[in-house]
């Protein structure tokens, strides 16, 4: 189906959103039941909030990287990523040191505790990932994963759009 045959014949104010084929705000959708699921699990069961454990699990497969990177990999805000980098060193769960070449740049990675709870927290995230694709076949996953792939890569054309422009 090209994209002509999915957006509605008509188009203005007056033009009624199908949200139930609306890919944005499905995928919107989506996120935010498995984060909020996520959040409350992890935090009861571990003490970390989504967003806490997104960080260690990019630094449990990037290890020694900087904030920049990060941001990069998770998509998040550099403020973000500071504030909660900040967090989990407090608790000793990630290290810090200064970057040696860029005093102002800072290197990154999983303290034993941080590995530790990391691999606590991996099998629980795994589970759920295999209870939520437990109805597709191999194939379909492998379908579904190529299709994030093509929608990751063309976010920066729907965020690149300007009406104006």
């Amino acid at each position: 189906m090209s994209l002509a045959a999915h957006a509605p014949a008509r188009s203005g104010p007056e033009t009624p959103l199908d949200f139930a084929r609306y890919v944005p705000a499905s995928l919107l959708h989506i996120s935010n039941k498995l984060s909020t699921g996520a959040n409350a699990l992890y935090r009861r069961k571990f003490g970390v909030n989504v967003t806490e454990w997104r960080v260690l699990a990019v630094l449990a497969n990037e290890p020694d990287i900087s904030s920049q990177r990060i941001c990069e990999v998770v998509g998040f805000d550099k403020a973000v990523v500071s504030r909660v980098v900040k967090g989990l060193a407090s608790r000793a769960l990630v290290k810090i040191v200064g970057d040696v070449g860029d005093g102002r740049r800072h290197r990154i990675w999983l303290s034993a505790k941080g590995r530790a709870l990391y691999g606590r927290i991996v099998v629980v995230a795994l589970e759920r990932e295999r209870r939520l694709l437990s109805t597709f076949a191999p194939h379909e996953i492998e379908t579904l994963i190529a299709f994030l792939a093509k929608l990751s890569a063309n976010a920066r054309l729907a965020n690149g759009y300007d009406p104006d422009a």
